[in-house]
């Protein structure tokens, strides 16, 4: 029998296993089956899958080999967590389902050449270097410049970056410091450090030494977990000024309605829920109004902001906007506007920066892909990346929209001035274009790592889910089911507390120090193995 096929079996095993870690990776991201720990994040798994991936990584005869290795894994990890952007496509959008099936497959197929490419050069640089600590420290800065790459480039798509997965894990105590890339990085510390423990390059079993690199880690989790800023944040400034009584809506209106049959019954819903309130601050979710204000009914805005012109209470509401430039051409923002007491019109804006492709921009040479899709696309012009925060009741509340709280290297950038620094964060979202789905648990853990490692409270008002409130501590305190219409109203205290480490250093150089670290890292490994090469 030829050789090439005695292995087809063994290869083909070993690819099964690779997409089956890549989707145990994806669920530890949110738990996608019912049960008791339906929606939750786990540290636990993520880890046990990054491991099995360093093994199979470390089992690799060739660089064509890790390249395959890391593509199958990351082709199933990114495929299993991002498979319900097919319902935006298919059910909402009307692309044919072959197609929307294939664009997803693409998408996750082209992210995971990232990863392909970090296996490659991890093969590279070392097939010959049997340190333990070595190896686990290259892996994890070619990790982490994977997850940075996919995270920034062509505007960035870092959803379920593998740091995610920790938001209720013990490493979660380094967000504040090193944000969710770093946690991404030091998780593929770990599963590296335990691969090659465990399993070296040439089967060697653990030494005395990876069992002390062991407990070192284990006294650096723990000193870290006791020193966190999370164990102190948010205590003495909360005890200074009295509680905000806040009200967040879910109108629960169906995504194949908002913007045809259930225009009318939205803006019923939700004029009545604004003008009956009282609390002290009422949010729609993101384009809760879904048309410009001169498509209104007649007598519909005018009666809103006369509701609250007068008294002590403001409302925060999604809708598109539009506005002349200094050339005259009309700009389409999706913004959220304020009503406030005694305020002129317009007084507080807030204008969506990070905007979605093929949602809200058509990225060049795509215009043919969006018009396979019957679904209101808006070619919208951004806001600046930072912008002012909404001034109530003694609190800063930063708005972001949709999956803005997905990047926290541009949030952070608030917090360059102490003196205008957020108290409070606020999304407004609207994920009903992607069903019933694990979409929502994993939009609602991105929120969560946003607080860990910003230190402020996140309030979210969602059309369909999860409308919550998350505190400092990155703890959901009041949510409202999935699925439903209704109000969550809810005490909250804002955090005026000093910004967290993490904050400070992004505001400052955003990601760049994670570079060069990274660089540095891939450099002394370098110079080592060049120092190590046969001279000739």
């Amino acid at each position: 029998m030829h050789a090439s096929s005695r292995h087809t079996p063994q290869r083909l095993g070993r690819v099964v296993f690779l997409l089956v870690l890549g989707v145990a990776q994806a669920f530890a991201m949110a738990w996608p089956f019912p049960g008791a720990w339906q929606g939750h994040s786990s540290g636990w798994l993520q880890l046990l899958s990054l491991s099995g991936f360093a093994m199979l990584l470390q089992r690799s005869d060739t660089a064509k080999q890790a390249f395959g290795c890391g593509w199958w894994f990351a082709c199933a990890w990114l495929g299993g967590s991002i498979w319900w952007l097919y319902i935006s496509m298919h059910v909402y959008g009307g692309m044919p389902g072959g197609l929307a099936a294939l664009a997803v497959f693409l998408l996750a197929a082209g992210l995971a050449l990232f990863y392909a490419a970090a296996s490659w050069a991890y093969h590279r640089l070392c097939a010959a270097e049997a340190g333990v600590m070595s190896r686990a420290l290259t892996f994890s800065a070619l990790w982490l410049l994977a997850e940075l790459t996919r995270g920034t480039l062509w505007t960035g798509f870092p959803w379920a970056a593998a740091g995610y997965a920790h938001v209720d894990s013990v490493l979660r105590e380094w967000a504040p410091w090193v944000g969710v890339y770093g946690l991404s990085a030091i998780s593929a510390w770990l599963a590296m450090l335990l691969a090659a423990s465990w399993h070296g390059p040439r089967g060697a079993r653990p030494t005395w030494r990876s069992v002390t690199w062991w407990l070192t880690i284990g006294c650096a989790l723990v000193g870290t977990w006791v020193a966190s800023p999370l164990r102190h944040s948010g205590i003495e400034s909360n005890q200074r000024k009295p509680a905000l009584t806040i009200t967040l809506l879910q109108g629960n209106v169906p995504q194949d309605l908002k913007f045809g049959e259930g225009v009318g019954l939205a803006l019923h819903d939700y004029r009545e829920a604004l003008l009956h309130n009282t609390s002290d601050l009422i949010v729609t979710p993101e384009t809760a109004v879904p048309l410009l204000r001169d498509y209104l009914p007649d007598g519909y805005w005018p009666l809103l902001q006369q509701r609250y012109a007068q008294g002590q209470q403001a409302a925060l509401i999604g809708l598109p906007l539009s506005a002349p430039d200094d050339t005259g051409v009309h700009r389409y923002t999706n913004s959220a506007l304020a009503l406030l007491p005694g305020a002129a019109a317009d007084a507080y804006r807030y204008d969506k920066h990070h905007l979605v492709p093929f949602g809200e921009f058509v990225p060049p040479m795509f215009r043919w892909f969006v018009q396979l899709m019957h679904i209101p696309l808006g070619d919208f012009s951004r806001g600046q990346v930072v912008q002012l925060p909404l001034l109530w009741h003694g609190e800063r509340i930063a708005p972001n929209i949709c999956f803005e709280d997905l990047f926290g290297e541009e949030l952070a950038q608030n917090f360059a001035n102490p003196e205008t620094s957020p108290t409070l964060l606020l999304n407004l979202s609207n994920i009903a274009w992607f069903g019933d789905t694990v979409a929502i648990d994993q939009h609602l853990h991105i929120s969560r790592m946003r607080t860990l490692e910003l230190g402020r409270p996140m309030l979210r008002a969602t059309n369909t889910g999860a409308t919550a409130i998350i505190n400092a501590q990155g703890v959901v305190t009041h949510r409202l089911p999935s699925g439903v219409k209704g109000a969550l109203t809810a005490q909250v205290l804002g955090v005026d507390g000093p910004a967290t480490p993490y904050a400070r250093w992004v505001s400052a150089w955003g990601l760049w120090p994670l570079v060069v670290w990274a660089g540095l890292v891939l450099s002394a490994v370098a110079w080592r193995a060049l120092r190590k090469s046969p001279r000739k």
